[in-house]
């Protein structure tokens, strides 16, 4: 049975719905507007609507005409360089399918674009990578921009795309909206042992066959990369948001469940619409209560740090405002239920077999630590997804999930966690607030006082640890990686040397403007120090030997210098300028760098509700 809900749980959701009142009314005013009592389609002027129909055929191109049925867009972020992605190939024909069966239409209606930070991580291309989000919610939005649908199914797995084709979902808010996830490829290489011949080739003591055979061995297949990293925490956190199918976001691509699942989203989604059963318009499905959940997901399960960045954007998409404290006081109540790596040995399908999503939803329900009364897109209320899918004679049906886990080495009930918090803080002081990840950090390693030593790009750190100049404890403080300074690229690179250095005895730590990741390990790394130095930040005046303490425990960051002496200290260094910033396509995006936002207000390079509600009251 749930518990009621914990006091904690209820205290910050409150405080989030009345500090978003104005915006989020604001919000609800405007997908209000933006609904139509008929197919929007049929206000088309002829000639609109007849190119909106042309190049469909048969028993669709009729329906349409005739505005029989609902017409559903269909968005995905499919190509078949990724592995993550290339399973959707065949998603829009089954899709197309099982609505016409149901009595509507599909369409497809835009794709979007999917980077990856794997391929791109420690290049030029890396430093887009944020913007991507973005991109992919402006291609989105053009997509739906054309009024001709009631509702909207949405392909994509990784990363940025996730929370990019959220946002523009909720710019068109009142359109009933699902996710459609790929599912993870098979285990490969066990990550462990992937991490092994990283930190050896790091040392000089592996060789780039060795690595390559290593890292190909570990992403082999199609399927989402198997690491609990930001495209799995994606998965997770819109599957407790009920954006998925209950049970779903786990199962194997190329698999007669996994078609399944899709072929039912179609039909599912008919019924959301204002022509079926339960009308969901995903603006008023996603609120604050939602909001909460997915957070508290996050935790429980020590996912991507990036998602202090997403869930805010996300949120202010919807006129929520979300903040850093609102992640650290849910973190302090929300206990670890989960071991996957980098937080663990384990994987995702691991994560998956041990009873996955649906066992860790009947925990946080039992535990009080998630709201029940939510709309979802299997229905209302989130004890729906306490079930798993499964295929008896063909046939697509929910059971309930078992009532212990497969394996508690991966994954456990509420009554006996990995530990007693999130893992997740936030830490201010002088050099501004950031994001500490601390669920795979041993206690011993969270609180490091140590000089700086600083850098301001990852090519600069890797020459000085293989010309050895690490020889006692220290602070890498790496500057100028923020959204406004170059994109705010991954970092991962750094984490072998760092894991070196640890490994060796020395107090070690990382204090960036730029982000980690879901790949954040066992270094503390005090990730999106905001303000960031390109904008103002005190990072920006640290130098080499200034001494710094960073305290997890107790959620200290600062630099023990002066507040004269770092007054007057000139700024030595700075981002590159828009002159500089080019090549693999990074003065294409100059636009957003100039006007994107900090990150802890979700590195948002377009207007907020708050901004949009800010420009109507100047212009009265």
């Amino acid at each position: 049975m749930s518990a009621p809900l914990h006091p904690a749980i209820a205290a910050v959701t409150e405080r989030i719905a009345a500090r978003s009142e104005r915006t989020r009314s604001a919000y609800l005013r405007k997908i209000a507007a933006a609904a139509s009592e008929g197919p929007a389609r049929g206000a088309l002027g002829c000639s609109n609507f007849a190119h909106g129909f042309a190049g469909c055929v048969g028993e669709d191109k009729q329906a349409l005409r005739e505005l029989r049925g609902a017409n559903v867009a269909i968005v995905s972020s499919y190509n078949d360089m990724l592995s993550a992605h290339q399973p959707l190939a065949e998603y829009p024909a089954w899709l197309k399918d099982s609505i016409r069966a149901a009595g509507g239409v599909a369409q497809f209606a835009g794709g979007v674009p999917a980077m990856c930070d794997g391929i791109t991580q420690g290049r030029a291309g890396m430093e887009m990578s944020l913007f991507s989000r973005e991109v992919v919610a402006m291609a989105t939005g053009v997509a739906l921009a054309h009024d001709m649908f009631d509702a909207a199914l949405l392909l994509g797995v990784c990363d940025k795309i996730v929370p990019g084709l959220m946002i523009a979902a909720l710019s068109f808010g009142h359109l009933p909206t699902m996710l459609i996830p790929a599912g993870p490829m098979a285990s490969g290489l066990s990550n462990p042992e992937k991490s092994r011949v990283r930190q050896l080739f790091a040392e000089g003591r592996a060789d780039r066959k060795n690595l390559l055979d290593a890292e190909a061995a570990s992403y082999h297949s199609p399927g989402t990369c198997t690491f609990y990293g930001t495209a799995n925490s994606n998965q997770l956190v819109m599957e407790v948001m009920g954006m998925h199918l209950p049970g779903s976001s786990f199962v194997a691509p190329n698999t007669p469940l996994r078609r399944a699942l899709t072929e039912h989203a179609g039909r599912r989604v008919l019924e959301m619409t204002r022509g079926g059963d339960e009308f969901t318009p995903v603006g008023e499905l996603v609120d604050e209560r939602v909001v909460v959940n997915g957070v508290v997901a996050l935790l429980a399960t020590g996912g991507s740090t990036n998602h202090t960045m997403h869930l805010v954007a996300i949120a202010a998409a919807a006129g929520i405002k979300l903040t850093w404290d609102d992640f650290s006081d849910l973190s302090a109540v929300v206990p670890l239920l989960t071991r996957v790596y980098p937080n663990g040995s384990a994987d995702i399908n691991h994560f998956h077999n041990a009873g996955g999503v649906p066992f860790l939803v009947g925990q946080l329900l039992d535990a009080g630590l998630v709201h029940r009364d939510v709309k979802t897109v299997a229905g209302f209320g989130l004890d729906r997804y306490r079930q798993q899918p499964e295929l008896v004679d063909g046939e697509l049906r929910w059971v309930d999930a078992p009532a212990v886990s497969g394996d508690e080495s991966v994954l456990r009930p509420h009554t006996k966690p990995f530990a007693a918090d999130g893992g997740l803080r936030v830490l201010h002081g002088n050099l501004g607030n950031a994001v500490i990840k601390v669920s795979a950090v041993k206690p011993e390693h969270r609180i490091v006082l140590a000089p700086a030593r600083v850098f301001t790009d990852q090519a600069q750190f890797s020459a000085a640890f293989r010309a050895g100049e690490f020889t006692g404890d220290m602070v890498v403080v790496l500057r100028n990686q923020g959204p406004k300074a170059n994109g705010m690229p991954e970092l991962h690179g750094l984490t072998p040397s760092l894991g070196v250095l640890q490994d060796k005895g020395f107090k070690v730590a990382l204090v960036t403007d730029g982000r980690m990741s879901g790949a954040s390990g066992k270094i503390p790394a005090a990730i999106q120090v905001t303000p960031e130095a390109a904008a103002g930040g005190l990072l920006a005046k640290v130098r080499d030997g200034d001494m710094i303490r960073l305290d997890a425990e107790n959620g200290a960051l600062e630099v023990l210098v002066g507040d004269a002496e770092l007054a007057a200290r000139e700024v030595v260094d700075g981002p590159p300028s828009d002159d500089e910033w080019i090549g693999t396509g990074r003065e294409l995006f100059t636009a957003l760098r100039r006007a994107v936002g900090p990150a802890d207000q979700g590195a948002i390079a377009f207007g907020t509700m708050d901004q949009d509600e800010t420009r109507v009251e100047a212009s009265r």
